[in-house]
C-alpha cells in the first residue's frame, strides 16, 4: 500500500467561522498558518494591546496581509475592557467587502474578539440570549460579565453601515 504525504490543518485557538469571509480566533503559531493561509485572508483585525509575534508578522507579510492593530491602549492595561472607538473602528474594516475574508483576533479569541464579534450580533439583530450564548463559548470559565454589558448597552445606531455592505448584514 502506498502512503501518501498530506498536510495537516490545524486552526488556532478558538477559531470560529462568524459569517462568510468573516472569521474569529487567537494568535496563531507556526502549527497553525497551513490552515490560515487555506482561508486566503486579506485582512487581519489585531484587537490585543501589543503587536503579534515576529511568527504571525512574517506570516502577514508572506501572505500579502493587511494587518490593522486596533488595540494599542494608551495608558491603559491588557485587562482594561474594549472601548467604543476600538468597536467602531473595527466595523469599519468588518463592514467593508473589500477586506475580506477577514479575520478577527486578539491573543486567546476570547474576551476583545468575543466582544466585536458579540457587538456584530446585536448589529445583525440575534436576541441577547443567543449573542451571550456565544460569547461565553468562546470565554470558556473567563467569562467578563463587564464584556456582555458592554454588548447589552452598545449602541447600534453609532455604526456607518456602508452602501454596499456584506450580505449577512
Amino acid at each position: 500500500m502506498r502512503r501518501t504525504a498530506y498536510q495537516h490543518y490545524i486552526p488556532p485557538v478558538n477559531f470560529g467561522y462568524v459569517e462568510n469571509d468573516l472569521y474569529r480566533c487567537g494568535q496563531p503559531n507556526e502549527l497553525n498558518f497551513p490552515f490560515m493561509e487555506k482561508l486566503g485572508l486579506r485582512c487581519i483585525v489585531w484587537l490585543a494591546p501589543e503587536e503579534p509575534n515576529q511568527n504571525v508578522m512574517n506570516f502577514v507579510d508572506d501572505q500579502d496581509i493587511q494587518l490593522h492593530h486596533l488595540g494599542v491602549l494608551e495608558g491603559g492595561n491588557a485587562s482594561d475592557p474594549i472601548t467604543e472607538d476600538m468597536i467602531l473602528e473595527a466595523f469599519d474594516l468588518v463592514l467593508d467587502k473589500r477586506n475580506h475574508p477577514m479575520a478577527i483576533m486578539c491573543n486567546i479569541g476570547r474576551h476583545r474578539t468575543g466582544t466585536v464579534v458579540g457587538c456584530l450580533r446585536k448589529l445583525q439583530r440575534w436576541n441577547l440570549a443567543s449573542i451571550f450564548e456565544e460569547y461565553r463559548r468562546f470565554a470558556g470559565p473567563k467569562v467578563r460579565i463587564l464584556n456582555e454589558q458592554f454588548i447589552e448597552l452598545f449602541d447600534t445606531d453609532l455604526v456607518r453601515i456602508p452602501v454596499d455592505s456584506p450580505d449577512w448584514l
